[in-house]
C-alpha cells in the first residue's frame, strides 16, 4: 500500500505519532449519550415552550434546515478537533547523530603568578605563558565535543571554574576568562588536583566496568612546584590510582627545577612525572607554543575513541493546529447562536 503513495506521503505518515492516542477514544463520547441519555418526557419541564410556527416565521423550511445543518457540523469540527488536540499529534524525526566518547575529563589549570611571564610565543609575538594555554587549551576543549569537560583553577587555593558539562564551548570560554590572581599566585598543586577528582562523578569509579574507569582523565598544567595547600600531590596521585581516574600532567616552562641554578618559580618536572606514573597516565614536557599543541593533540589521540551515539528523536508537536481549529469552531458556533 505504502508503495502507491507519493514519497513525501509516505515519509510524512511514517513520522506522524499521537503523544496520547487512547484520547480518540472520546470521539464517539456524543452519540453515545445521545442514544444512552433518555430524552426530556412531554410536559416534564416547567420551561415556556414556543410554537414552532412562531420560531420559523419569515423563514422558510430549507433556511432552518441549513442553519441547522451548520451548527450540526459546526459542532462535530468543534469535539473532532478539541479529541485530536488531546491525542497529541507530533511528527518524529530522528536527528543527526553527535559524537559521544562517554569521558569525563578535568582540567586544573596552574593560575599562579608566573603564567604571567612573557616566553611563549603566538603569530610571531612573544606573550606569557597564559595566553598560549589559552589559545591552545580554548581549541582543545572545543574538539572534545561528546565529552564531559570540566575546568579547575589552582594557586593559593583551588576553585571549579566550569562544573563539568558536555556544553564545550561554555568550559572552554570559562578558560579564556580565567584571570591571575583570582584565587592568588602560590601553586597548590595537591587540592588543585584533589578539587578534579572530586568533580569527576565517583559513581562509575567503582564496580568492575574498566571502561568507565579509563574513561576519566585528569589533565593538570603547572609552570612551578608545589608550595601551597593542604595536600602533597603524591597522596593525591595515589588516590586517583585507587579511583582508575588517570592523570596526564603537562610540566610548563623552559627551565627545570633540576638545573635552575638558583632560579625562582621554575617547573617541577619530576613531581609532575612521579604523579601521571602512579595514575597511570603520562607526563608531557613543553617549553614553547609548539610542544603545547603537540601536547594538546597527543593527549586528544591518547583519550580518543569517540563514535557516532544513536540518534535521538526530535518531536515537533502538531496540537496547536487542530486547538486553533476547535477554538475558531467555537467563536463561528456562536457568532451563528448570536444571529439566529
Amino acid at each position: 500500500m505504502s508503495s502507491l503513495l507519493p514519497a513525501w506521503l509516505s515519509a510524512l505518515l511514517s513520522a506522524f505519532d499521537l503523544a496520547a492516542p487512547w484520547a480518540l477514544l472520546a470521539l464517539p463520547l456524543p452519540v453515545l449519550a445521545a442514544r444512552l441519555i433518555p430524552a426530556e418526557p412531554e410536559g416534564g419541564s416547567g420551561a415556556l415552550r414556543v410554537p414552532g410556527t412562531l420560531v420559523g416565521a419569515g423563514r422558510s423550511g430549507a433556511d432552518l434546515a441549513a442553519r441547522g445543518r451548520r451548527r450540526a457540523a459546526l459542532t462535530w469540527t468543534l469535539w473532532t478537533a478539541l479529541v485530536v488536540a488531546l491525542s497529541g499529534p507530533r511528527l518524529v524525526m530522528p536527528a543527526a547523530a553527535l559524537p559521544a566518547s562517554g569521558r569525563e575529563i578535568m582540567i586544573a589549570m596552574d593560575l599562579s603568578g608566573s603564567m604571567e611571564r612573557r616566553d611563549f610565543a603566538l603569530d610571531g609575538e612573544t606573550v606569557t605563558r597564559l595566553a598560549a594555554v589559552k589559545r591552545v587549551g580554548t581549541d582543545f576543549i572545543r574538539r572534545r565535543a561528546g565529552d564531559r569537560i570540566g575546568l579547575v583553577i589552582f594557586a593559593d587555593q583551588a576553585y571549579v571554574a566550569a562544573a563539568p558539562s558536555f556544553d564545550t564551548a561554555a568550559v572552554a570560554r570559562a578558560l579564556d576568562e580565567a584571570t591571575i590572581g583570582i584565587s592568588g599566585r602560590s601553586t597548590g598543586i595537591g587540592d588543585g588536583l584533589g578539587l578534579a577528582l572530586r568533580r569527576l562523578d565517583p559513581r562509575d569509579t567503582g564496580g568492575e566496568a574498566e571502561p568507565q574507569k579509563a574513561a576519566k582523565a585528569v589533565i593538570l598544567l603547572s609552570d612551578g612546584a608545589n608550595n601551597a595547600g593542604q595536600t602533597t600531590p603524591k597522596d593525591v596521585a595515589e588516590l586517583a590510582k585507587e579511583l582508575g581516574i588517570k592523570i596526564y600532567t603537562i610540566a610548563l616552562g623552559p627551565r627545570d627545577m633540576a638545573d635552575a641554578d638558583g632560579e625562582q618559580d621554575v617547573v617541577d618536572t619530576e613531581t609532575l612525572r612521579d604523579m601521571a606514573q602512579a595514575s597511570g597516565g603520562e607526563a608531557f614536557r613543553v617549553r614553547t607554543t609548539d610542544d603545547l599543541v603537540r601536547v594538546a593533540d597527543a593527549i586528544d589521540r591518547l583519550e580518543g575513541g569517540r563514535a557516532l551515539a544513536p540518534p535521538l528523536p526530535l518531536r515537533r508537536d502538531l496540537w496547536p493546529w487542530p486547538a486553533a481549529l476547535a477554538l475558531l469552531s467555537a467563536a463561528a458556533l456562536l457568532a451563528s447562536r448570536r444571529g439566529a
